[in-house]
């Protein structure tokens, strides 16, 4: 009897604790400089799917800033501090979740990499329980040295690179290796990050004319992605390598092993409702 109590009361407590944490969920957009993400970047369909996982569905944010600059910069880094600071102090947050898509991952890494940089931070990183990284830019694109180097097909791809921005020359693979061996934490060789970091792969792109999958999100962009593959691996989403992705913390799994249909997701897809995606991932908040 004293065993059945003891269990029910540790049983209690845990259940009070759990229920107890002020859960929040941050959208943090990637490349580009948003004043509208949740419309424009995710759209509302992703958005309020996903945020079903919370325990309360209206402790969320979507943050719009201009990601076109370096991640250290005020617009970039130092507006998702302030943005995550508001939301965590008007919500009263005490557990935050990050969702993150393509070099959005590179700015969160930023702020938790160097904790002493901004007087924000510190609050920021102890409430962060975990980060979902969605076909993340760990280590660059050969598609941001191409726009750099001046091809001019790939210039013409301004709704997924943008053209002549900071952020893109920080995404060139060269610069990339640079900030991780000396900036950030994450990836092979350096300090594991101070919270998990967990990393969605895309893996391929398809755009059969005849396979309504790929319509999901705009065929349009399915045919850019498939085109500009011939600038990366087999294994890629049309904008980054499997490798660039998996670069930074670990791996929670490719596309192919959890969507509906066992479908790729392409660079576009992975940022909407597309053969499952937010479901897995509202399930996982």
């Amino acid at each position: 009897m004293k065993k059945i109590f003891i269990s029910m009361l540790l049983s209690f407590m845990l259940f009070s604790a759990t229920s107890s944490a002020n859960q929040g969920l941050a959208f943090i957009h990637g490349t580009g400089n948003q004043t509208d993400a949740y419309n424009d970047y995710w759209t509302g369909s992703f958005v309020n799917s996903v945020r079903q996982g919370l325990n309360n569905p209206s402790k969320y944010t979507v943050i719009n800033c201009d990601f076109d600059q370096f991640m250290w910069k005020s617009q970039a880094a130092g507006c998702l501090a302030q943005q995550l600071t508001t939301f965590i102090t008007d919500q009263n947050i005490t557990e935050l979740v990050l969702l993150t898509h393509s070099n959005g991952g590179n700015i969160v890494r930023w702020v938790l990499s160097n904790p002493t940089y901004d007087s924000r931070y510190p609050n920021i990183i102890n409430k962060i329980s975990k980060v979902i990284a969605i076909a993340p830019s760990s280590l660059g694109t050969p598609l941001a040295d191409a726009v750099n180097q001046g091809n001019a097909f790939i210039r013409s791809l301004s709704w997924i690179l943008g053209y002549g921005s900071d952020a893109v020359k920080q995404q060139q693979v060269s610069w990339m290796n640079y900030y991780n061996q000396n900036w950030l934490l994450g990836t092979a060789g350096r300090p594991n990050l101070p919270v998990p970091f967990k990393t969605i792969i895309g893996s391929d792109v398809e755009s059969a004319i005849w396979d309504g999958d790929s319509y999901c999100a705009g065929y349009q962009y399915q045919v850019a992605l498939e085109t500009t593959q011939n600038w990366l691996d087999s294994c890629s989403d049309g904008f980054l390598n499997c490798s660039s992705q998996r670069g930074a913390g670990s791996v929670w799994f490719t596309d192919k092993q959890r969507t509906a249909g066992r479908e790729p997701l392409s660079h576009q897809q992975s940022r909407r409702d597309c053969f499952n995606l937010d479901t897995i991932i509202k399930n996982d908040i």
